[in-house]
């Protein structure tokens, strides 16, 4: 049965709990707050670079390498996370990458992937696949970028050592609040469509742009920093998600340690009232049982 003090103790842990909660869900919300911010803020440096694309793709015609036609060869790189309390986030995004590349016919086993966050591994690796490399999810905005740039690195080793020029991005987009959603983005080859309509595009300033250096040479340090939008915008995305689904955890573990305090509180005077009752009714019975020895 039940104690006083047993119920009291309960609640103690239980108001613990919230706390750890409430402190967890504030934490969710500033970081959905940061990581969104540093999503908006890659959009002006993006048309920058863009521009700059159109300026050597509209130059006398120009047509860098890098436009060649992808031989095939996919490397895919998948955004999770290494915490946990993030709901179905990592299960999500790995069935919708597996799903994709089922209905693509790529088989994952042996197909090179590169995993960020542990725990998108477990749904990957029970359909057959085996991540080549991990890498950890930054803990902070901070972190993001050393990330990106070791990220660039295995793609440049990916085309030397493996002739891997298709790169697929697999991660989840926050949409508003704590939803989100998985979403797949083509890193390489760049889109045929896309570069034509940049080398078509009118320029809008009063006077037409130059350059001196190589073309080929401006080229490749565009699109260097092309790809590493796309990377950052995806881990970015995919923690901003981490968050968010955090977020909802927290939200619903919130309500039911609500419930339970409440539950604990109600058993907890209730049996408080039981044993003030019964010391009562001792000390009742005490007093008939002496005013008897009395007479």
């Amino acid at each position: 049965m039940e104690t006083v003090e047993g119920l009291k103790r309960k609640l103690g842990s239980t108001e613990d709990l919230q706390s750890v909660v409430k402190t967890m869900k504030a934490m969710a919300a500033v970081n959905i707050r940061q990581y969104e911010k540093a999503v908006r803020s890659l959009s002006d440096y993006a048309r920058t670079v863009e521009l700059g694309l159109a300026v050597v793709l509209g130059a006398g015609g120009h047509q860098p390498t890098a436009r060649r036609r992808a031989t095939g060869n996919l490397g895919v790189i998948v955004f999770g996370s290494d915490q946990g309390m993030a709901g179905s986030l990592n299960e999500q995004v790995a069935n919708f990458a597996l799903e994709d590349l089922a209905a693509a016919s790529v088989p994952v086993a042996g197909l090179p992937m590169v995993a960020v966050g542990q725990r998108v591994l477990g749904p990957w690796e029970d359909a057959g696949g085996q991540a080549e490399s991990y890498l950890s999810v930054p803990g902070s905005i901070a972190g993001i970028t050393p990330l990106v740039h070791e990220l660039l690195f295995h793609i440049q080793t990916w085309g030397a050592r493996q002739g891997i020029d298709r790169v697929q991005l697999y991660y989840n987009q926050q949409l508003h609040g704590a939803a989100y959603k998985p979403r797949k983005r083509e890193l390489l080859p760049l889109d045929q469509q896309w570069l034509e309509k940049l080398r078509q595009e009118p320029w809008q300033g009063p006077s037409l742009p130059a350059f001196t250096m190589d073309s080929q040479a401006l080229f490749s340090a565009l699109l260097r920093q092309y790809l590493f939008i796309g990377l950052y915008q995806a881990l970015a995305e995919s923690a901003a998600s981490e968050n968010a689904s955090r977020l909802a955890a927290m939200q619903g573990a919130e309500k039911s340690i609500a419930e339970r305090m409440d539950e604990l509180t109600r058993r907890y005077y209730q049996q408080r009232q039981m044993a003030i009752t019964e010391e009562l009714l001792d000390i009742v019975s005490g007093y008939e049982a002496f005013k008897e020895h009395e007479l």
